[in-house]
């Protein structure tokens, strides 16, 4: 199987269509509320693919539709848990047998070679996410629109293939496919979103290794508009409140200083030894600049139990303090083993226990493996005779693809996004006994920036009762244009004024 960097899929080379031979399953799942007459056109289209029949199968899942539902040609699931779109397509998916899982909204018209251009890329490589070439009309017949957003993405990463880690953003329900076991690797569908989840569903794709490639002779043509073309700036402020705590990718909606998000950005694992070292270093990464991080605090938890014991001379002493000092701190979360992923977290940070972190090193280290586009940044701390000891800044994306793939790890990340080391001190680590004291309440900054602009605004109320002043007093300057010393003086400090702004 090709390995794929980044997202860049220009190293394949899929069929033509009608010059191979299938052999993967397909499951066509569309998601469906009261609109059967829509919904018969589109499963009519279906049937007319030239994908072998025997390796297709059409499953609609009703959504509560009255009356519910019956089609020919469709294998109908009813929604038994919640409702809306969401929780369609995970009733849809769970219901699928297929080796690929292909979304299709209710209202579309194929051309008879839509699923197998979709289906070629999947015998090519098993972590593709094929996007179809979704265009919109009004009525049968028509050539169509594509969305602009769509278009100029298209068009400024040729063809997502420089997109790096924001391919995922183009992924719809309209007309998508993905093998089923990457699928539920990244954990299906989020049933409680009724709207946004085939984005979120693409970011945590993405997470588990996907590669998005947009195929543009995969045509389909959506009849009617979508929500979000007709009512753009309502659909964004509706899925943008949910998007902001599901996907840390989407900086923008982080904007809030002191908020505490679902998905964190970054995940640091920190193995539970002495409680001042411990400590140390667990705080450190939760006072930092990238305030949307977490720790996963790992350690014996399990041998904490209530029975009577000495308070001061307990064997897990350390332990429990840890457990005690951490406790009601919805940034930390206890573990008995080191997480093998931080998904849906981007990144994962592994520290020495006794190391720590400056104000600025997590934000540092994410903003440098962002610009690279690096899967793993390997930090040297120090050097002794059990060899070097290191941080590692882990992009989940590149360990999930390497995963699929026979060798070691680290080697496989470099193939595929590439590795660096860096040094510590370059970066702001430093041992326990050597660190700065924890200090810079992000809202005691905020509220010097505060009082510092309140004294600008004030300084520059000055300069411009000055230079009106000035300028006053020179216009009582001789009318031969032979400025006296006193004016001379004056027009010298109205220039100073305002060269200086």
């Amino acid at each position: 199987m090709t390995r794929v960097r980044h997202n860049d899929y220009s190293p394949l080379r899929p069929p033509a269509t009608g010059t191979w031979e299938p052999s993967l399953r397909v499951s066509v799942v569309i998601p469906a509320y009261n609109c059967a007459d829509v919904l018969e056109r589109t499963v009519a289209t279906l049937a007319r693919q030239t994908y072998p029949s025997e390796l297709v199968e059409v499953v609609v899942a009703d959504d509560g539709s009255e009356p519910p539902i019956q089609l020919p040609g469709a294998r109908v699931v009813r929604v038994a848990e919640g409702w809306g779109r969401g929780a369609a397509r995970q009733t849809g998916q769970l219901a699928a047998t297929g080796d690929v899982v292909h979304w299709l909204d209710s209202d579309m018209l194929l051309p008879d070679d839509h699923l197998e251009t979709h289906m070629r890329w999947h015998h090519l490589i098993g972590y593709a996410v094929v996007i179809g070439d979704v265009r919109f009309v009004d009525e049968p017949g028509e050539e169509g629109v594509q969305p602009e957003y769509t278009r100029k993405t298209l068009e400024s990463t040729r063809r997502l293939k420089d997109a790096g880690a924001s391919a995922y953003l183009l992924h719809t329900g309209a007309s998508t496919s993905v093998r089923a076991g990457l699928l539920r690797a990244a954990g299906g569908v989020d049933a409680s979103l009724n709207m946004a989840e085939d984005t979120e569903l693409g970011y945590r794709l993405a997470q588990a290794g996907a590669v998005f490639i947009p195929d543009e002779q995969a045509r389909a043509w959506h009849v009617g508009p979508s929500t979000v073309m007709v009512r753009e700036k309502e659909v964004h402020r509706h899925n943008w409140s949910y998007l902001g705590d599901l996907i840390p990718a989407l900086r923008w909606l982080r904007a809030h200083p002191r908020r505490t998000w679902l998905v964190p950005y970054v995940r640091v694992v920190v193995t539970a030894t002495s409680y001042e070292e411990t400590r140390a270093t667990v705080d450190s990464a939760l006072a930092g600049t990238l305030t949307d991080a977490a720790v996963v605090l790992v350690g014996p938890w399990g041998k904490l139990t209530g029975e009577r014991r000495a308070g001061l001379d307990d064997p897990l002493l350390d332990l429990r303090l840890l457990r005690h000092l951490y406790a009601h701190e919805p940034r930390v979360e206890f573990a008995e083993s080191v997480p093998a992923s931080a998904a849906p977290a981007p990144f994962l940070l592994s520290v020495p226990t006794g190391w720590t972190l400056g104000a600025d090193t997590l934000a540092a280290l994410v903003r440098h493996a962002d610009g690279e586009q690096l899967g793993l940044v390997s930090v040297a701390l120090a050097e002794g005779e059990d060899g070097v000891v290191a941080a590692r800044l882990e992009r989940t994306a590149a360990f999930a693809r390497a995963a699929l793939f026979e060798g070691a790890a680290d080697d496989l990340v470099d193939e595929m996004f590439g590795s660096e080391w860096v040094s510590g001190s370059a970066y702001g680590f430093a041992t326990a006994d050597e660190a700065e004291p924890l200090s810079g309440d992000p809202a005691k900054w905020r509220a010097l920036a505060g009082r510092r602009l309140d004294e600008v605004k004030e300084l520059r109320a000055e300069v411009e009762r000055l230079t009106s002043e000035v300028e006053r007093l020179s216009a009582g300057e001789p009318s031969d244009g032979a400025p006296s010393e006193r004016f001379g003086g004056l027009s010298s400090l109205l220039r100073h004024l305002r060269s200086a702004g």
